[in-house]
């Protein structure tokens, strides 16, 4: 009874509801919240996902200006038509270096999680800049402006110090070769230090004039450089078997 007493004042003082109301609000987020900031916590690391290169960043900031999120998903959902149609479901630890993650819940244009290596950088160039040339069926708008933009890579530097400070692993050593791992990936030329690109990013990585514009390093080079890398990091056997020993 002296239970339900005090819980009668509560109903009938509606300030001091709200008061305790909020309490209870805000302890409920700090307990949900807080583990999300370790990020080991809540994503098994999966063998192979790395960092975006420099070139790849900035292929992500213009993914992110133009707005290709409205149109299309980087989230293949563990059903049996999606992973039919897209691949392997999306893991966590696929995103765990986007800021902001780019799931999406819209599908106007397919979802673009496994479209590294699914089609050329001709392909690719050539959709972006006329795409009912490619895809009759398109309502996709011309990107054609992007070959005539050259990319923004001297202050590439800045954009890995920032993201270094959200967590992503960036030593100092790619900070300070930024710009120059840029323009070698977009060349893929020995005398611009491909070795050290390859050091610091890994066997993997892509190194080749993407646009068809050797003479230049356009927005089309790094927007073709990120797709291109999209679903393609993954180790699916080792993600599989941290998957089966999880508990």
């Amino acid at each position: 009874m002296s239970f339900l007493h005090k819980h009668q004042k509560l109903e009938k003082n509606s300030l001091l509801l709200l008061f305790w109301t909020i309490i209870a609000v805000l302890i409920g987020g700090i307990v949900e919240i807080i583990p999300l900031f370790r990020t080991e916590t809540v994503i098994e690391p999966v063998k192979g996902v790395r960092p975006y290169t420099p070139l790849e960043l900035a292929g992500y900031n213009i993914y992110l200006r133009e707005g290709c999120y409205n149109c299309h998903s980087q989230q293949i959902r563990p059903l049996r038509d999606e992973v039919a149609r897209y691949g392997h479901y999306s893991l966590a630890a696929e995103s765990m270096y986007d800021h902001p993650f780019q799931w999406g819940s819209k599908r106007t244009g397919p979802d673009l999680a496994r479209v590294g290596g699914k089609y050329s950088d001709d392909w690719h160039v050539a959709h972006l800049k006329a795409p009912r040339d490619v895809v009759p069926e398109s309502i996709m708008p011309s990107y054609s402006f992007l070959l005539k933009t050259g990319a923004k890579i001297d202050d590439l530097d800045q954009h890995l110090k920032t993201l270094r400070l959200a967590g992503v692993p960036y030593s100092d050593e790619m900070i300070e070769n930024a710009e120059k791992d840029a323009i070698a990936q977009a060349t893929g030329e020995a005398r611009m230090d491909m070795a050290g690109l390859v050091s610091r990013y890994g066997e993997k990585v892509l190194a080749r004039d993407f646009d068809g514009q050797p003479e230049v390093i356009s927005e089309m080079d790094a927007l073709v450089a990120y797709l291109q890398v999209l679903g393609t990091m993954v180790d699916f056997k080792s993600a599989e078997q941290v998957e089966e020993s999880a508990p």
